[in-house]
């Protein structure tokens, strides 16, 4: 029989609880287990997306390059 879902803390993996609320260590809102990687997911499945987020690290790659020097 369950409860409901399990939640998390996305810094805490040891943190767990049946219900939604807050992390006791850290404050974060705990989140359903499983949904830790969802934007990172729905970003990477969306080539608008995923080409603004390889246009943005090839831009910050170019400005640490150039302070380097």
């Amino acid at each position: 029989m369950s409860s409901g879902p399990i939640y998390v803390c996305p810094m805490h993996p040891d943190v767990r609880q049946a219900g939604a609320g807050k992390c006791p260590h850290c404050k974060m809102d705990l989140v359903p287990e499983g949904a830790k990687f969802g934007i990172l997911r729905h970003m990477a499945g969306n080539p608008l997306h995923l080409a603004v987020m390889v246009v943005v690290m090839v831009v910050l790659m170019a400005v640490a390059m150039m302070m380097i020097k």
